[in-house]
């Protein structure tokens, strides 16, 4: 007895549509542990629906959940700050 995921065979659906490329007749779903499962052969969309039927949507990528590692700054350029001068003043004509 195996402990893994029981997961079921996948098989089209007729008639359904890619909710992505809008291809009809290339979706495939399967469950996973109960967990319907849905993936488009034509565009390779793939989704996990709920009870209802309803695509779960995936979580938003915000600072928190992304990597925020940003390649290092290159030490030979050098950021130049311009402040104005309080001497030179424009000339107004009155």
């Amino acid at each position: 007895m195996s402990e893994g995921p029981v997961i079921t065979k996948k098989r089209f659906i007729a008639g359904a549509v890619c909710p992505a490329c809008s291809e009809p007749d290339k979706l495939m779903m399967w469950n996973e542990d109960g967990v319907p499962h849905r993936e488009c052969v034509a565009c390779g969309y793939s989704d996990t629906l709920n009870e209802q039927g309803l695509s779960v949507p995936k979580e938003l990528g915000t600072r928190v959940n992304t990597s925020a590692l940003k390649p290092p700054a290159d030490k030979k350029v050098q950021a130049v700050q311009f402040f104005p001068n309080p001497k030179l003043k424009k000339k107004t004509d009155e």
